[in-house]
């Protein structure tokens, strides 16, 4: 029997003592004011993660090793399956991806501990504290319902992990999206830490700031990589449904949008303190509430993981617990905190107000049309559904303000701005989006009449983006050499909001296309036919049946030819899996330029003959380009050493502080 199943659960144990001194010890040093008991929160946070740590690679080398003694392993896995995809069945299933949680939770409390040496003790024993309780929470739930090292005998062979599973994109997708939910637990700790101590100021969003930045990488990163697997592997052909889930990890990303703005503006003026403490809760709970919802059983849905109503009400008190408790606090001392700086409504402030109005608002539009069916069924047993109609009438005119005032609020002074001159360096950019318009409507007459208006949207807000770089280079009244010599000097964190800018409008850009001139073809043909779809031609030479480790695969040969001319070998197949009796779809999808081909197989016919779903996507890339471009812009705005942890006027004085509360 493999000892290492048994040392995994044993450091699960330790880990979880471990948590509990740093819950208590490190906030109660911080409040009799012993330096000793405050610094146990740092060996217990590096310490707590190091057996998180073993029992997490105890569980991988189970699956590693095939060992279905291992319940969860059996339920997940199988002895032929890819070793890649034996590795991702780790987290790919409710235990596991529990564990990884807890495993994150702890990682960042390490980082605090390990890196936050410009913390004032009390302030990093009491976020300490708080990453302690919250994983002690999270093991108790781990411990108590969900195990994952549940031995069983007999041993018998896996069962196999969820087919649509079994895929690189799913191998990668939901590490990302856990440290970006998880990421926020640190913006919370640190705001219940301050409501705690009753202090806060610009250094405390300063020291926000960063945790909040690597978060949001991250859960942008694991949005857009979900929406792409989706896109690929479900063989529907949409990069976004509005499903509850997906919506689920949409939320925490609107509202951790809006307190990256309102951390920046209590950072550089010491103005929306109560406003960014707020966001601060706000964002994890509803990380919280989306770990509720996958999990609980209340949604259905292919990316849920668990309907055992026990671990649903366990985490459901975990997120009363949290959520409860923190609002409390903050009821009890936002009344001391000062609200900081005075600022005109026509400034940068102003302009980062409205931008967490507008997101905030939206993150509550979609929370509504979310919790709505659940709420609705719960108290009438009636089922209803609130789909993709609902929130695209309320999503999308919410965001068009939005964007249109993005390019403004760069170029916006301080405390009080001179709108006239924003607008004049933003003429440029208002040209670009006119003539995109007028060109687009040329092009593409008797389409949908607001496609163009978004094209030239789009184009007003990339070209818009980089106003700010073009103002601070000074050409052309300094000449092409200077100009350039100033942009490679300007400071990271304007390239980054330009870029970051740019981002989405490149996926607006991407989104009108493909919602507006994608083109869908249904064909069944027989063996030597061709169908026409759009620009291509499609003909069906056969069927080949091939056999892999774990499934059957029947895959459609295609040629595609454009004006006559053969452009491609194609090949869309179901796939049949034996140990799950669960088949799967497997688009075939062709890339020219920034457009996509998409070729999805249907019915397979006694006589040979298929049915075919053909897509062209004009210029779909864009949209995962335009968010690969924010998360390039986030990490260079990591990057810049003036955002960091710490501040000069905080930071000299490290000793323990009265209690200000």
């Amino acid at each position: 029997m493999n000892v290492t199943v048994e040392l995994g659960h044993v450091a699960l144990i330790v880990a979880l003592s471990l948590s509990l001194v740093q819950s208590i010890l490190p906030i109660w040093g911080a409040q009799v004011g012993s330096a000793k008991l405050m610094a146990t929160g740092i060996t217990t946070s590096l310490a707590s993660f190091g057996f998180i740590a073993v029992s997490f690679f105890c569980l991988m080398w189970a699956y590693a090793q095939s060992d279905f003694s291992v319940v969860n392993v059996w339920q997940n896995s199988h002895s032929q399956m890819p070793f890649i995809y034996k590795l991702s069945g780790t987290w790919g299933n409710h235990e596991g991806s529990m564990l990884l949680w807890v495993l994150i939770l702890a990682l960042f409390g390490a980082c605090v501990a390990a890196f936050g040496d410009n913390l004032p003790a009390r302030l990093k024993a009491n976020v300490l504290s708080v990453q302690g309780w919250m994983i002690l929470t999270f093991l108790l739930f781990i411990v108590l319902t969900s195990n994952p090292f549940e031995r069983q005998v007999p041993v018998p062979e896996g069962q196999d992990l969820n087919p649509i599973l079994q895929d690189i994109g799913l191998a990668i997708h939901p590490p990302m999206l856990y440290i970006g939910y998880v990421g926020f637990s640190v913006t919370f700790s640190f705001a219940v830490a301050a409501l705690i101590e009753g202090r806060m100021d610009s250094a405390w969003a300063r020291w926000v700031r960063p945790w909040t930045m690597a978060a949001w990488i991250f859960l942008t990163a694991g949005i857009a990589m979900g929406s792409y697997w989706a896109y690929y592997e479900l063989g529907w052909g949409g990069w976004w449904f509005w499903d509850p889930v997906e919506n689920a990890s949409f939320l925490p990303w609107l509202s951790g949008t809006a307190l990256l703005h309102s951390a920046l503006v209590m950072e550089k003026r010491d103005a929306l303190k109560i406003w960014t403490v707020l966001l601060a809760i706000i964002t994890f709970s509803l990380s919280l509430l989306g770990t509720f919802l996958v999990r609980s059983g209340v949604l259905t849905s292919v990316h849920t993981f668990a309907s055992d109503p026990t671990r649903g009400l366990f985490i459901l008190a975990i997120l009363s617990a949290f959520v409860g408790g923190a609002f409390f606090l903050f009821a009890l001392r936002s009344s001391r905190l000062e609200a900081g700086g005075l600022f005109a409504p026509i400034s940068r402030e102003g302009a980062l107000v409205f931008n967490n109005v507008i997101l905030s608002t939206a993150a509550a539009t979609v929370l509504v049309g979310t919790l709505y069916p659940v709420v609705y069924e719960a108290l009438t047993g009636a089922k209803i559904s609130v789909g993709p109609p609902f929130f695209n009438m309320t999503f999308g005119p919410l965001m068009l303000p939005l964007l249109l005032l993005i390019p403004f609020g760069p170029l916006m002074a301080w405390k009080r701005a001179d709108i006239r001159g924003v607008y004049q360096r933003l003429l440029f950019a208002l040209i670009c989006g006119i003539v995109a318009l007028v060109v687009t409507m040329g092009l593409t007459r008797g389409g949908p009449w607001l496609a163009p208006v978004g094209v030239g949207l789009a184009f007003w807000l990339i070209v818009g983006s980089f106003a700010e770089v073009f103002q601070k280079s000074g050409w052309p009244g300094v000449g092409l050499s200077r100009g350039l010599s100033r942009l490679v000097g300007l400071k990271r964190s304007i390239w980054s909001t330009a870029i970051a800018h740019a981002g989405v409008g490149v996926m607006l850009l991407g989104i009108v296309a493909v919602t507006s001139y994608e083109t869908e073809t249904v064909a069944a043909l027989k063996v030597g036919e061709t169908v026409e779809a759009g620009d291509f031609q499609i003909k069906y030479l056969g069927f080949v049946t091939q056999s892999q480790n774990n499934y059957t695969e029947d895959r459609a040969e295609l040629e595609v030819y454009r004006d006559g001319e053969l452009v491609r070998n194609s090949g869309p197949a179901k796939r049949f899996f034996p140990a799950r009796q669960m088949p799967t779809s497997e688009a075939a999808i062709e890339t020219f330029g920034f457009s996509q081909l998409y070729i999805s197989l249907g019915e397979v016919k006694p006589n040979g003959s298929v049915a075919l779903r053909i897509w062209w996507k004009p210029q779909i890339l864009l949209i995962w380009i335009g968010s690969i471009l924010m998360v390039f812009a986030g990490g260079l705005s990591l990057s810049d050493r003036k955002l960091r942890i710490g501040s000069p006027n905080r930071a000299k004085n490290k000793q323990v502080a009265p209690n200000a509360a």
